[in-house]
Order: C-alpha cells, then sequence, then structure tokens
C-alpha cells in the first residue's frame, strides 16, 4: 500500500527527459487531465491519468479540481544582505544609471558597507522573510548567493547565514560563493584575487559552505582574464562555476563560460546573435533575469533568440536589494513571457527542469516517477494562469518532498 494518494488534480503539467530542455523541446510539456499522483518517501512512486490508478494508500488529499506543476526553482537570487538601495532607486528614478552610482561608491558597494559587519544570526534573519516571500511565489528550490560580504571573514558569514536558513525552511537552498565587485586598483585587484584563490576559496570547499562559484564580469567588475585564474582555482577545488556577464557589455565572459563548461552564464541582456549561437552548441544554461530589465529599464536578454539557435534557457529572479527588488519567481517567469519572448510552456521548462540543470541538479524540476515530489498546486484548473497572471498569487499550495508546506 502506497503512503500518499494525490486525486482531484484537473491537470498536471511538467517538463519531460532528463537533463536540460534545448531550444524547441522547450515547449514539450506533457500534460496529464484528470491527473492522479502517488508519493511515497517523498517520492513520485506513480503518475498518470485517474482511471489508470487500481491501487490503495494510506492517505488521500483531494486537490478540489486544481492545476499541478513542479515546484518552481529560483537558480540565482541573492537574497541575504543588509540596508536597503532606495538612495539608488531615487537617483535611478532622476535619470542616473546603475554604473554611474556603483562609480560613485553607491550601488554593491553601499550594500557590502551595510552587510559586511553582520554576524550570521543577522544575516540570516534579515534573509528569512525574502526566502519565505519567494516559497509562498512557489519556490521549492532557491538559490542563494554571498557577495557582499567582500571581505574573507564576512564572505565566511554570509555562507553560514544561508547554513542558518537552510535549518529554518524545508525549500531547499542551494548555497554559492559570489565573487562579486573588486578593487580599483591593479595592484590591489591582484592581491584581492590571490585572497579568493588561495584562503577564501579553499575554505569554502573544504567546509562545504557552497557547491559552486560565481563571478560578476563586467567592465566595472572583473575581466574575463582574472574570471579565468578564479574559476579555475574553483575547479580545482571541486566546486561547480557560474558568470555573471553581458549585462552592460560584450566583455568575453559568455566566451569563457562556454569555454570552461560552467552550469550557467546569468544576465545576456546584450547577448548578440553569435553569442546565442554559442551557448546553443554548448552544455551551459542561458539563466535570463527579466527582473533586472525591468527594474532598471535594460533592453531584455534574447530569450527567443536564444531558443530558436537551440539553447537551453533558465529564468531566476536576482533577488537583490538594487536591481531586482523581485521577490516573486512567478512573476520572473511571467516577466520571462512579456520580456524575454518564451511561450508559457517554454517559461515553466525554464523554470523548473532548465533551472535545475542550472544549478547541477538532475532529481528535480519534473514529475516523474523516481523524482523528488516537489509540486505547487494552483488556484486555477489550468497550470497557463500562473504564467499569464499578474499582481496576484496564483499558487495555492507548495509541497517539498510530499510535504505541504506552511506558507
Amino acid at each position: 500500500m502506497s503512503e500518499l494518494l494525490l486525486t482531484g488534480i484537473s491537470q498536471l503539467a511538467t517538463p519531460l527527459g532528463q537533463g536540460s530542455r534545448r531550444g524547441a523541446a522547450m515547449g514539450q510539456l506533457q500534460i496529464i487531465e484528470r491527473a492522479r499522483v502517488v508519493i511515497d518517501a517523498g517520492v513520485i512512486s506513480w503518475i498518470g491519468p485517474e482511471y489508470e490508478w487500481s491501487g490503495n494508500a494510506e492517505s488521500v488529499v483531494d486537490l478540489g479540481g486544481r492545476a499541478v506543476v513542479p515546484g518552481l526553482i529560483d537558480p540565482h537570487t541573492h537574497a541575504v544582505w543588509g540596508g536597503d538601495r532606495l538612495i539608488d532607486f531615487e537617483a535611478r528614478s532622476a535619470g542616473a544609471t546603475y554604473e554611474e552610482i556603483l562609480a560613485a561608491g553607491g550601488g554593491i558597494w553601499h550594500t557590502i558597507r551595510e552587510t559586511a559587519e553582520k554576524s550570521s544570526e543577522e544575516m540570516a534573519e534579515l534573509a528569512l522573510p525574502r526566502i519565505q516571500a519567494l516559497q509562498r511565489s512557489g519556490a521549492t528550490t532557491i538559490e542563494v548567493k554571498s557577495g557582499y560580504g567582500y571581505t574573507l571573514e564576512a564572505e565566511l558569514r554570509m555562507l553560514e547565514a544561508i547554513r542558518l536558513l537552510q535549518k529554518r525552511t524545508l525549500s531547499r537552498l542551494v548555497p554559492t560563493l559570489l565573487i562579486h565587485i573588486c578593487p580599483e586598483g591593479f595592484t590591489e585587484r591582484q592581491a584581492y584575487r590571490e585572497m579568493v584563490c588561495s584562503e577564501l576559496i579553499p575554505e569554502v570547499a573544504g567546509r562545504g559552505l557552497a557547491s559552486a562559484v560565481d563571478i560578476f564580469v563586467e567592465r566595472h567588475a572583473w575581466s574575463a582574464v582574472d574570471a579565468r585564474i578564479v574559476l579555475a582555482c574553483a575547479q580545482a577545488a571541486g566546486l561547480s562555476i557560474k558568470l555573471h556577464t553581458e549585462q552592460f557589455q560584450q566583455v568575453g565572459g559568455l566566451e569563457l563560460g562556454v569555454e570552461m563548461e560552467a552550469l550557467s552564464v546569468d544576465h545576456l541582456e546584450v547577448c548578440s546573435l553569435a553569442q546565442c549561437e554559442l551557448v546553443a552548441r554548448s552544455k551551459t544554461i542561458a539563466t535570463l533575469l527579466p527582473g533586472v530589465s525591468l527594474h532598471l529599464g535594460l533592453p531584455a536578454a534574447p530569450g527567443r533568440a536564444l531558443i530558436d539557435a537551440g539553447a537551453a534557457v533558465a529564468i531566476g529572479t536576482d533577488l537583490n536589494p538594487g536591481s531586482s527588488p523581485l521577490f516573486s519567481t512567478a512573476a520572473a517567469m511571467a516577466l520571462a513571457v512579456r520580456l524575454n519572448g518564451l511561450t508559457a510552456p517554454e517559461a515553466l521548462t525554464a523554470s523548473t527542469a532548465n533551472a535545475a540543470a542550472a544549478l547541477g541538479l538532475s532529481n528535480l524540476g519534473r514529475l516523474e516517477v523516481g523524482m523528488h515530489a516537489d509540486f505547487l498546486v494552483l488556484e486555477s484548473s489550468d497550470w497557463r494562469d500562473l504564467p499569464y497572471t499578474l499582481g496576484q498569487n496564483m499558487v495555492r499550495e507548495v509541497w517539498v518532498a510530499g510535504r505541504k508546506q506552511a506558507v
């Protein structure tokens, strides 16, 4: 006898197939009308139309004729920070650019000053409501980056804060060490890079504080030359790699990420057609962050061109205080349809199976036998209401490993 049977599912929508979905395959979903799902030990043990089920279960839950989709996966957040960026918000509203604010000592530098002196406990307390907001929007797995600590000690405290957060939520948190902003002078930059490679990365890897290293590659941040050195150190320590790149200028970060087989290259607002084709020929995931385009008024990353070229595209919120104060993973999916040119099925795939691939996770992002039972029950009988609806949360219930969460 099975543990749990879910009935009353009007429609179940999920990507299929192992790994990332690329190109046209992103738009191919399995839709099961009047579905049933059976869960044992937190894992899906049976799934299909209700008329095919003939077994018994210890517990039966009727979902009341509502649609079910996989739990959303947010592959890119900066959910741990101190202070706010309201002054930056006003400055941008008055015409200042993101780069001008950063050059004047605001932006990321301001958040570092507000974050770096806090304890891990203080950081975790600040971040928990943000994680809970993402959960309410449907995120069952959330990547969380460091990067606002800057110093060795503060970066370690940020990653320790993420570990504390994991103890306070049943959603899965994926910690990433972010090498964010860098010193201005060449000598100072070289010294900081050496600290990262000889002290920070080995300490993080040795303590299991992160599963990947990310680096910000832009004209006002790290160069592709610097990034190659840092990412090689990360790989040598057994960590996966990711890049923030091609947000403001084409700086070679995308090409570097593909060459080094990064899990993902993120942002890509200024990605060219040739770069789309390059990513499409690789295993690297292109992660789109439409909240940034909305908040900063930047051109949106060419999601349509990436998919048409055959790339695997994921979607994240980029939740952070400066460029994307977006607290809803479902809203990021909806924005990707409006701003990046994705269809609704492509957006669901990008927010589930491909977002899992962007984090190197193979047992999440799809509803199939043998997968973790992470799923959402929607307010609607039609799954398409999730990317269609703006300004209202269409997520009624969030389930992680077969357990309904209090959100």
